[in-house]
């Protein structure tokens, strides 16, 4: 139930803070004075949207505020611990407008989404507004009465939890067959694009080798010769340079004792006779080493032509690269057979999840056709009672061709107000006053199956007299079990229950309007009835009117 409610700088509301009891709340008050202001403030707290129109002052924040206690079950439960939040019987909820229009919500004092404030709103109250009997054309609202007449709420979250299983399955299968068709697209090519790089049996480092030992084998004949050449350098006319060398190291040792210099000389050249002996034998030996090889170079060649061509082909510039290639296009030809697999998978879990769907609505379908008569029955009981004695009710059922969130049934709701005369679809041959009577008598229905807080939004339109006191009535056995709202034009029902708000609009001595509400009782709301009743001059006749409805 709602329990209090603090509005601030929202529309003509500059400040307001009320609180409310059980059973049922009358709100009253002239044409234009705010009633709808009040709605609309709750309706912004449970969701609806919001912009910086409504400041009151357009630089200040406009805040709403309410306290509510709520059943707490298994799927409340379930709805706060999805969002974070601790689940608690009593909620405050508060939303805030900044002057920019953006608006944040929030839960016990932590920040929630918008979609969460609609989701827990549904299960503590329920808003009645005006005009909204015109949903007793809609097919989803009149299944979502009889589900809740027929206490349907498991069955349908189960039916719908297989149903969205199966279209996301189905969206997933989709997508990845959508995917294999691409890679289908692309096998060939990507089959051949690998096999040649599969083939080229690359390995890391092996451009540079190929590519040093070509270089060698394609100028083989000149290196030969060169080194042969060198070699020969170190003989010139029969005269060798390393022996020379040693001679010069021996005159140099025998004259070192007279002069110690020549030692270190010696010393010196004998060095280079040794090093310069060595590079002698190792030209020899490379000389020796080079091979002239046309077909060798061939070979080298053509693994270099292939190489080259792969690089160019796949514009990179390394081995290392084309082998990161050859492993993604590997990756790609078996992920097409791992989508066929996860397909294979995935159609044998849709499958199920369809069968599941299928039993799911059979049930449900099921639960709502042996609802429907004792619906119709107390309907019908509901409708005589308010004036309408030969009043006929049904529900017909009919299947749909597709599955939909609903499940797969459609129904119609078949109504006559006049005796012998066959019922109609509803929708189409109920008049303004009967659609207001049996919209009251269907939230009726709804509300008995745990909505904690119910608001009527001049539910009375199109009706009066003693028609009106039935409603009234009617309202006021509803509010034995829950909390009810009442904003009404009608003094048949202002007159039911305890608890009458007042809303009035009051000019400030700074000459701006500002929409107030207050608790009215014993002569203010006898006046309040009386006004109701004559209009803005009081009769003496309309005050004893008011008390005789007060008091009944």
């Amino acid at each position: 139930m709602l329990k209090s409610l603090a509005i601030s700088n929202y529309a003509l509301i500059e400040s307001l803070e009320i609180s409310f009891p059980d059973g049922l709340i009358i709100i009253t008050g002239e044409t234009g004075a705010g009633k709808s202001i009040l709605l609309g403030a709750i309706s912004l707290l449970l969701g609806s949207k919001a912009d910086k129109e409504i400041l009151k002052d357009g630089n200040k924040n406009c805040v709403v505020e309410a306290t509510f206690t709520i059943d707490m079950n298994p799927e409340t439960d379930s709805l706060f611990l999805e969002n974070s939040l601790e689940p608690s019987r009593e909620i405050v909820i508060r939303r805030v407008v900044s002057p920019n229009g953006r608006t944040r919500s929030f839960v016990n004092d932590e920040p929630v989404s918008l979609s969460f404030l609609k989701d827990i709103s549904e299960k503590i109250i329920d808003i009645h507004a005006q005009h909204e009997h015109l949903l007793i054309g809609d097919s989803k609202f009149q299944l979502s009465v009889l589900d809740s007449y027929a206490n349907n709420a498991h069955l349908l979250e189960r039916y719908r939890n297989h149903y969205t299983r199966v279209k996301d399955l189905e969206r997933e299968f989709v997508k990845l067959n959508d995917k294999l068709a691409k890679e289908e697209l692309e096998l060939e090519y990507n089959k051949f694009q690998y096999n040649l790089l599969e083939d080229a049996k690359l390995s890391v480092g092996e451009l540079e080798e190929i590519e040093s030992e070509f270089n060698l084998l394609s100028n083989a004949e000149e290196v030969k010769s060169s080194l042969y050449q060198m070699t020969e350098l170190f003989n010139v006319n029969g005269l060798s340079v390393v022996q020379n060398l040693k001679e010069i190291t021996a005159i140099a040792s025998k004259i070192s004792a007279a002069l110690p210099k020549a030692g270190q000389v010696s010393e010196r050249v004998e060095s280079c006779r040794i090093e310069l002996k060595e590079i002698e034998r190792e030209l020899a030996t490379m000389a020796e080493a080079v091979t002239v090889n046309p077909e060798r170079a061939s070979i080298l060649e053509d693994r270099l032509s292939t190489l080259y061509d792969l690089l160019k082909r796949h514009k990179v510039s390394t081995i290392e690269e084309l082998i990161e290639i050859r492993d993604e296009l590997s990756g790609k030809l078996f992920m097409r057979d791992s989508i066929r697999e996860k397909l294979e998978e995935l159609t044998i879990n849709i499958e199920k999840s369809r069968q599941d769907m299928k039993e799911s609505s059979l049930e449900l379908s099921k639960s709502r056709a042996e609802a429907s008569p004792g619906f119709s029955a107390e309907m019908i009981s509901k409708i005589r009672e308010l004036e309408m004695p030969h009043a006929q009710f049904e529900v017909r059922h009919e299947m749909c061709e597709d599955y939909n969130f609903y499940g797969k049934d459609s129904i119609t709701l078949y109504f006559s107000a006049n005796k012998n005369v066959p019922t109609k679809e509803l929708s189409r041959v109920a008049s303004g006053g009967e659609l207001s009577r049996i919209m009251l008598c269907l939230k009726a229905i709804m509300a008995g199956q745990g909505m904690p807080t119910l608001i009527f939004d001049e539910i009375d339109s199109g009706v009066s007299g003693s028609i009106a006191d039935k409603m009234g009535l009617l309202i006021d056995d509803l509010s034995k079990k829950m909390q009810v709202f009442a904003i009404t034009h009608l003094p048949q029902i202002a007159s039911k229950g305890e608890c009458h708000l007042l809303v009035f609009k009051e000019i400030l001595q700074a000459g701006s309007t500002v929409t107030k509400i207050k608790k009215i009782e014993r002569e203010e709301r006898v006046m309040e009835i009386a006004r109701m009743l004559s209009g803005t001059e009081l009769t003496l006749a309309a005050v004893a009117n008011a008390r005789v409805f007060l008091s009944e």
